[in-house]
């Protein structure tokens, strides 16, 4: 089975006797429905509810130590770290930043890894980006035999954005990430930092911008992150490309809009058009009946 290791992820390790707890009071996610079997999804906010970092929560076994693997970005592991050091405050949690002696891996295809490939898991966002694993740095080469370009470009055709490239942390929230979409977030666990404007934007269905799939139409790509527009108004930013399809954060109002008076999209001077709406995303794309109803 093709496997790839992640470079560009990072892993922190979070101990302790209120390592769940801890984590409970935090994240995005409801902690309940991580377990030794089951990986989680989530993100750390503002307090005004935009993303700081997002990462997959992996269950560390008993017998290894117990706790739980942040398997994120590895440009976001000093963001996160500072901020988890923050809230640690007096509770009995360890925080270790361990990227610098192991190391991330993808099936590349969507299938599944050697069972003894290290820490299994996976991919809790969709199950057609299949199984990853937290291993030892030493040695992790030998287990790879395709390249990160190929696992973007099949998280890319399944239309999952990717924190960095496809969206701004800092920036953006939840519901533009896809979040909502991707059982990255709880709406019936307790408070945590910046729920009320995620639970407000969910209630109200007032997220208007999302990350959605394109496809050029010359079957080329543009840069990443150039701008999209159409009828000279902004739409939003392309984020990351592959075989003639991308994924971007746009206002899907103004592109409603832009489809409706005719004018073409435009990203770096190529034309594109959404992509086929997948199966996981339950908001309804411009030129849907019922588009503008709440999510």
């Amino acid at each position: 089975m093709p496997a790839t290791r992640l470079v560009d992820r990072g892993v922190i390790r979070v101990s302790g006797d209120d390592a769940r707890d801890f984590l409970e009071n935090i994240v995005t996610n409801a902690m309940e429905t991580v377990t030794a079997e089951r990986a989680g999804y989530g993100g750390l906010l503002t307090p005004q509810g935009k993303i700081i970092g997002d990462f997959m929560i992996v269950a560390v076994p008993d017998d290894e130590g117990g706790g739980f693997l942040l398997d994120t970005p590895l440009l976001q592991t000093a963001d996160l770290m500072k901020k988890l050091k923050l809230y640690k405050l007096r509770a009995k949690v360890t925080l270790d930043d361990l990227s610098r002696t192991v190391a991330v891996l993808a099936a590349t295809d969507g299938g599944k890894l050697p069972a003894d490939a290290g820490l299994v898991y996976a991919d809790p966002r969709l199950v057609e980006l299949g199984e990853r694993a937290i291993v030892d740095l030493d040695g992790a080469d030998e287990l790879v035999d395709a390249s990160l370009d190929e696992y973007h470009a099949h998280r890319i055709g399944l239309g999952i954005p990717d924190g960095g490239r496809d969206f701004i942390y800092g920036d953006t929230f939840p519901h533009e990430a896809l979040f909502d979409q991707l059982g990255g977030v709880s709406f019936k666990k307790g408070c945590y930092i910046g729920q009320e404007v995620v639970s407000r934007m969910q209630h109200r269905g007032t997220a208007r911008s999302r990350v959605v799939p394109i496809v050029f139409s010359e079957g080329i790509k543009p840069d990443d992150g150039v701008e999209a527009s159409a009828g000279g108004k902004l739409l939003g930013r392309v984020g990351s490309c592959a075989n003639g399809r991308g994924l971007a954060l746009l206002r899907l109002d103004r592109v409603a809009d832009a489809l409706a008076a005719g004018h073409a999209l435009d990203a770096g001077g190529l034309d594109f058009t959404l992509a086929q709406k997948p199966s996981f995303i339950r908001f309804s794309f411009p030129g849907e009946p019922d588009f503008g109803a709440a999510a």
